[in-house]
C-alpha cells in the first residue's frame, strides 16, 4: 500500500486581534501568521485494515478521534468512500498546546497528504473548507504562505512583502488550552476600524505591528511568560511577543548568530525549550 512522509511546520502570530464573539461561539479574529522551520514529521500509510490509527512519539498526544490528525483522516476517508485504512505516525518537534499551531499543521498535512495518496484531486480551496471544520488555523497551513487571516481564520490574504527574520522560540514547558484562553478573554466594546498592511519592508516595520489580545489572559495565569519576554529583549531580540494562546514566546532577531546564542543561553539558564528558527515565506 502507498505511503508518504511529509513535514508539518510551526507558525508564529505577529498579530492576533480578537474582534468579537460570534453567535456560533467562535470569535472573529484578525491575525498575521508566518510559518517557521520547526517541523513535525508526518508519515501517512494506506492499509488493508478499515480503521484509522495514530501513533506519536510524544506522551500525552491522543491516538484516537480526539486527535485532530485522526479527524482529518476521517474526513478524507468519508470523501474517498474506499474500504481502506490509514496509519499516521507523528514525530513531534513542535511543543504541544504551545500556541505554535502544531496540531493544526499536522491536520493540514494529513489532508494534503491523503488528497494525493487517495488521488482525490481536491482543490486547495476545498481542502481549506474541510480544514476550517477541524480547526481555525488549519486553512492557513494549507494556504502555505504568510498571510493575514480573518473571520475565524478561514479568510486568508497573502502578505505581499515581509522579512524572514530569525526567531527564537521559548516555551516554559507548560500547556495552555486555546479554548480556556478565549473563554477567559474580556472583550472590549467598540467598533473595529483597524486595518493591516500586507507588506513590510524591514524588521522594524514588522516589530511595530506586534500585538496579541490573548497575551494578558495567559500571562495572568502564567507570569513566567512576562519573564521570558523580558529575557529575550535582554538577549538581543528586537521585539518579543507570545504566540497564539501561548505559552510559547518568540523573539525577533536580525542575525542567526545572535538568535542561536540567545536560544542556547535561555535553555541552559532556565531549563526551558528554546530554539532558533528561520521564518518561511
Amino acid at each position: 500500500m502507498k505511503s508518504t512522509e511529509l513535514s508539518a511546520p510551526a507558525k508564529v502570530n505577529y498579530r492576533l486581534d480578537v474582534i468579537r464573539k460570534r453567535p456560533d461561539g467562535y470569535h472573529d479574529l484578525r491575525m498575521i501568521m508566518q510559518r517557521v522551520d520547526l517541523f513535525d514529521t508526518i508519515r501517512i500509510s494506506l492499509t488493508d485494515a478499515t480503521e484509522i490509527k495514530v501513533t506519536c512519539d510524544r506522551t500525552g498526544v491522543p491516538n484516537g478521534p480526539e486527535n485532530i490528525a485522526w479527524k482529518a483522516a476521517r474526513a478524507m476517508l468519508d470523501i474517498a468512500s474506499k474500504p481502506i485504512g490509514i496509519d499516521i505516525n507523528i514525530t513531534k518537534r513542535i511543543p504541544v498546546a504551545a500556541g505554535l499551531g502544531g496540531g493544526s499543521s499536522n491536520a493540514a498535512t494529513v489532508l494534503m497528504g491523503l488528497n494525493d495518496l487517495l488521488s482525490l484531486g481536491l482543490t486547495i480551496e476545498r481542502l481549506m473548507e474541510i480544514g476550517v471544520t477541524l480547526g481555525a488555523d488549519v486553512p492557513f497551513f494549507i494556504f502555505g504562505r504568510t498571510a493575514i487571516a480573518e473571520g475565524i481564520g478561514e479568510k486568508l490574504t497573502p502578505i505581499e512583502r515581509i522579512p524572514r527574520p530569525w526567531i527564537v522560540l521559548v516555551n516554559p514547558n507548560v500547556h495552555v488550552s486555546t479554548a480556556w484562553a478565549y473563554k477567559n478573554l474580556q472583550l472590549t466594546s467598540g467598533e473595529d476600524n483597524n486595518t493591516m498592511p500586507n507588506f513590510f519592508d524591514n524588521i522594524a516595520e514588522l516589530c511595530a505591528i506586534l500585538g496579541n489580545d490573548l497575551e494578558s489572559v495567559t500571562i495572568a495565569r502564567f507570569p513566567v511568560i512576562a519573564d521570558i519576554k523580558e529575557q529575550l529583549i535582554r538577549h538581543g531580540a528586537e521585539a518579543s511577543l507570545m504566540s497564539g494562546s501561548g505559552p510559547t514566546v518568540f523573539g525577533i532577531f536580525e542575525a542567526e548568530s545572535a538568535a542561536r546564542k540567545a536560544a542556547e543561553q535561555m535553555a541552559a539558564e532556565n531549563g526551558w525549550f528554546a530554539t532558533a528558527v528561520k521564518a518561511l515565506q
